[in-house]
């Protein structure tokens, strides 16, 4: 059960900002490691992902939540389908005030192929994206700031495996490169003006389930907050280009516990209309993520491990069911420790990995009663 402190707000907090273009290898490392060990936040710039390409990929962004609502519902999630447009999503069993588009890594790895083929299903489903005439250049600029995004999350990784002791050729990164299955966010936040003690927040406070989040902040409207000794603290874009990073469960996992994946929440906006892009960087379906193993034999962070495997596809999985449903199913790295004498989820994921293929959409209503039931 999450517990924290709701009166005391803190506006801001100064985060680490990397210049990647000017620091050295080993400065940038240490600078990660200790964000990822901390706060579980740090920013970056001169990352090498061309203004040009972010401004488009925006532009075409306010063009996607501007269409008629009617219109974009005809591309919405199902409980088969993991991808597409949705308003609706819960967050510890609470409504978020935002619109969203999720998209993707293609299942056959190739954006040439349409999304509705067979080859291009997988465990969260397969793309929706508005036809050409609809929305003219929106798949191609979709496509390329995926991909684009895609080498930058491998780059951070890579980083963050030299913070534990690693090399580029880490487990931690073989992992995440063979079929990651990482997905884009396009965030709307409208405006809200309800009022009141339940005022609906944007974001529930979560942690977000992969290894890494690279997101892009709305340089106007500053809402995004990280949980620190029971405060609430607001993250601030360093400049428009700019990336926010944040640690996510699997690093955590794999960093038995070193690195930290941080609470965080957004807040609804009376006056300012909001858009914000999480790009997540996860590890194929067929992963075991576990605490690492260093070369040398010794465990990182110098610990017995702290954490049972978790199979990401079960993880993902039964994550976006307690997105999409009210089961009240909100799994949590917690439901995988040592000392969880109820193991539960590490049964249930043995049952999850015998029976599913991960080349075929998951569907919610199917697994319903695996979802819902104690274990075998």
């Amino acid at each position: 059960m999450i517990t924290m402190k709701m009166d005391s707000v803190e506006p801001e907090i100064n985060v680490s900002t990397i210049d990647l273009a000017a620091l050295s290898d080993d400065d940038v490392v240490e600078i990660v490691s200790n964000a990822c060990a901390g706060y579980g936040f740090f920013q970056i710039v001169n990352h090498g992902i061309s203004t040009e390409l972010i401004d488009l990929y925006l532009f075409q962004c306010r063009r996607y939540f501007a269409l008629p609502l009617d219109t974009k519902l005809k591309w919405k999630r199902s409980k088969d389908n993991a991808r597409g447009f949705f308003n609706d999503e819960l967050t510890q069993q609470k409504r978020d005030w935002k619109e969203c588009l999720d998209v993707g890594v293609p299942g056959s790895r190739d954006w040439s192929v349409d999304d509705d083929s067979p080859q291009n299903k997988c465990l969260d489903g397969w793309n929706q994206l508005p036809q050409e005439e609809v929305l003219p250049g929106f798949r191609q600029t979709i496509s390329m700031y995926f991909d684009a995004l895609s080498l930058l999350a491998d780059r951070i990784a890579i980083i963050m495996a030299k913070g534990l002791g690693e090399d580029e050729n880490s487990r931690i990164t073989k992992e995440l490169r063979k079929n990651h299955s990482s997905y884009l966010r396009s965030n709307y936040y409208p405006t809200c003006n309800e009022q009141g003690d339940e005022k609906p927040l944007g974001i529930s406070p979560h942690r977000d389930a992969g290894f890494l989040t690279i997101l892009l902040q709305d340089i106007d409207c500053h809402s995004l907050q990280v949980l620190k000794n029971d405060v609430w603290v607001t993250i601030h874009p360093a400049d428009t280009y700019a990336f926010t990073i944040n640690t996510g469960d699997m690093a955590e996992v794999w960093s038995n516990g070193l690195y930290k994946a941080p609470l965080h929440r957004v807040l609804s906006n009376e006056t300012k209309e909001r858009y914000s892009t999480p790009f997540f960087y996860n590890p194929s379906y067929e992963t075991r993520v576990k605490p690492l193993i260093r070369n040398d034999g010794t465990k990182t962070n110098n610990n017995d491990p702290l954490f049972n495997d978790i199979l990401w596809g079960y993880f993902r999985a039964v994550r976006f069911a307690g997105d999409l449903t009210d089961f009240g199913v909100e799994i949590q790295i917690a439901h995988f420790l040592k000392t969880d004498e109820d193991n539960t989820h590490k049964m249930k994921q043995e049952i999850f990995a015998k029976e599913l293929d991960f080349t075929t959409p998951f569907d919610v209503e199917q697994y319903s009663s695996l979802l819902l039931s104690k274990g075998a």
